[in-house]
């Protein structure tokens, strides 16, 4: 794994971190510092630390990163972490360096949270977290990433499924789909296999999809917590039917090609997308008509399209190019 070290703040006290927050970071350094004061303010009375993983050829996010967590940038504010350059491109590759460099520079953390460079968290997110993973009894603890669109935007996107957090209730629950907000606990990242995130997803999304649904045939349990909330801005380009319709066929996609990993058997998952595609015009039908919406209505036949494509090698990299995705 190709990783530099970029910056370490003065005073990381690696013995008494009880939480780290991971970061991935791609050309976006003026909301990384957005995400890292909102870290600031968190009300958690645990130790936690910071990892940025900045994951483009140039160095603007850790420089972002590093002006931060030296106070330059956050009000005489104290910011405690590392900043680690991820050479290899890809989300995954980013996502690997950093839960690699947690595990080697803190012996002592109990749980690893994932935040990402255009979000900003709730003073109480971490805290929620944490008492969520501890009184439901849960190894990985996701929370909603509350979209905040232009006051542009048609209120059709605001309804979206691709938009819409995938649980409303805090509680046990089957399996997570995102990594923009969730806690893991330690013993999960140190039972399963590395690299965690499988690099085959770097550039269509969908390796944190993956590494839930290995990590539940290994028993381990998740949980929602409503509470743990997330502000995650909606750039202009994506309230359009162009991007979400390319972002359900990669939903589309991401479920086929996991569905094939689980069973290895891919005439098995040939004939499950066959069966979706045939009956998905009746569930959009159902989702328009309850909705009253055609557009979120078509996200079931595009999803079942989008499996299809994945069967003949079809699949669109919406991460090959970050800025745009």
């Amino acid at each position: 794994m190709n990783i530099t070290e970029y910056f370490r703040s003065n005073n990381v006290d690696a013995e008494s971190i009880e939480l780290i927050v991971t970061i991935p970071t791609y050309k976006r350094p003026q909301q990384l510092k957005l995400t890292l004061q909102s870290l600031v303010n968190q009300t958690i009375d645990k130790k936690f630390a910071v990892i940025v993983m900045d994951n483009h050829e140039g160095t603007e996010g850790a420089q972002s990163a590093k002006s931060c967590m030296t106070s330059a940038d956050l009000n005489g504010a104290d910011l405690n972490g590392i900043v680690i350059l991820a050479h290899d491109r890809g989300n995954c590759h980013a996502y690997n360096a950093g839960w690699k460099t947690a595990l080697l520079e803190f012996k002592n953390f109990r749980y690893l949270a994932v935040i990402d460079d255009d979000e900003v968290a709730d003073p109480r997110w971490l805290e929620e977290l944490v008492n969520t993973a501890e009184s439901v009894g849960a190894d990985i603890v996701g929370g909603p990433q509350i979209q905040q669109f232009k006051a542009e935007a048609h209120n059709v996107w605001k309804r979206h499924p691709v938009f819409l957090p995938h649980y409303k209730q805090t509680g046990p629950v089957p399996i997570l789909y995102s990594s923009g907000n969730v806690l893991i606990s330690r013993h999960v990242l140190e039972h399963m296999p590395s690299p965690h995130l499988d690099p085959m997803f770097n550039f269509i999304g969908g390796g944190d999809s993956d590494f839930y649904s290995r990590c539940k045939r290994e028993g381990f349990t998740f949980a929602w917590c409503n509470s743990a909330q997330v502000l995650e801005d909606v750039p202009s380009q994506r309230a359009t039917f162009k991007w979400v319709n390319a972002r359900s066929l990669r939903n589309g996609s991401i479920s086929s090609i996991i569905d094939t990993k689980r069973s290895r058997n891919r005439l098995k998952t040939l004939a499950k997308s066959l069966v979706l595609l045939g009956i998905s015009p009746f569930r959009s039908a159902i989702s328009a008509i309850k909705n009253r919406s055609i557009v979120i209505g078509l996200y079931h036949v595009q999803v079942a399209i989008g499996r299809l494509l994945a069967e003949i090698g079809v699949i669109n990299e919406q991460y090959r190019n970050p800025e745009n995705k």
